[in-house]
């Protein structure tokens, strides 16, 4: 019965389905691109020589996209790690089934096995700048409930990975300066009498994924009263392409997840719309190991050519035929750091 209706469901670019069918068993298998790493490709980041300017305790945290170490183009022992691999590249935790961010495109037989999208174009050019080659990546697939442990147990250099920087996260990973602006919003089906983060939620079901910014807000207006007492925050799942699929089951009535996401979903299958404007405003950051200093540093000085140059031409190769014209996205964020003695 399940099969018969998921396939009933399967709409937009190739089958959101499918998709996720895709992802399932990418999460079993762990990970992965054609180039899997050898001999002594694991990562190691830190080490002696690194320079120790931590990021401000949650406590302390305001504005923590503005949190970031100031750029610097040294190299220090985290990316002189990298350099002195034998399998020469960087390793990169990315999602490879969120349309236009980091996906695969059945449609596309040029693409081939490879994955494209906003966040991959941006790996490529952090992989140029370091190694002088926009391919010397290695790609692995790592679920929205992961990426924090994926950092920090040293399977990955970075995350890039629509993930937003918060004052919580920061007291477990470090986070470069913002490549990106959103916020939360309601994806809902076109049908549905959902008007957007309001009353209109009570007795709705509602899913998120697993340690995202949507679940924590979910679960924080749950306790204070935000949220309407008799709407129904699901159990998380592991990565957003499964709350569209349950939206397409009939096993969810909304989704919560950032707007730029839900552009993309909505894009995949029209029979879903964004339901009310951004309720929250978050950034995207690049997320690296704490202590990783001049890994920060060097990927902030990266990100700071990229703003002005290969930013807004990815944005209009990917983003923009979904978010619109006139988007709040549609400009990258100013930086600004930390201040350090």
């Amino acid at each position: 019965m399940i099969a018969r209706r998921l396939r009933a469901s399967l709409k937009g670019w190739g089958g959101v389905g499918a998709m996720a069918l895709a992802c399932a068993t990418a999460l079993v298998l762990a990970l992965l691109l054609p180039n899997s790493a050898h001999g002594d490709g694991g990562t190691r980041t830190g080490g002696q020589g690194v320079a120790r300017g931590t990021q401000a305790r949650a406590e302390q945290c305001t504005h923590p996209e503005n949190l970031s170490l100031p750029p610097s183009s040294a190299d220090g022992a985290t990316i002189d790690a990298i350099k002195n691999r034998k399998d020469r590249r960087l390793i990169v935790g990315v999602d490879q089934n969120s349309y236009r961010w980091g996906y695969r495109d059945p449609n596309n037989p040029e693409a081939g096995s490879n994955l494209e999208g906003f966040d991959i174009d941006l790996v490529h050019a952090i992989a140029k700048d370091i190694l002088g080659d926009p391919d010397a990546v290695q790609f692995k697939a790592i679920p929205t409930s992961q990426r924090i442990p994926a950092i920090q147990g040293g399977t990955v250099d970075m995350v890039v990975r629509t993930m937003s920087i918060t004052c919580e996260r920061l007291d477990q990973v470090a986070f470069s300066a913002p490549y990106f602006k959103t916020g939360q919003q309601v994806l809902a089906p076109v049908s549905s009498d959902i008007t957007g983060y309001d009353k209109s939620l009570a007795g709705k079901r509602i899913c998120s994924a697993a340690k995202s910014t949507a679940n924590d807000r979910l679960t924080a207006d749950r306790k204070s009263g935000g949220l309407a007492p008799s709407a129904v925050v699901l159990p998380p799942v592991p990565n957003q392409l499964d709350c569209l699929v349950r939206l397409q089951l009939g096993e969810a009535d909304a989704v919560v997840t950032d707007g730029a996401l839900a552009a993309s979903q909505a894009a995949q299958d029209p029979s879903v719309a964004l339901k009310g404007g951004t309720f929250t405003t978050e950034y995207y950051g690049v997320a690296m190991k704490k202590g990783a200093d001049d890994l920060v540093r060097r990927v902030n000085r990266i990100l700071a050519d990229y703003r002005k140059d290969g930013w807004r031409q990815s944005y209009a190769t990917w983003l923009a035929p979904t978010l619109g014209p006139h988007s709040p996205s549609e400009d990258p964020p100013v930086a600004q750091y930390k201040q350090t003695t």
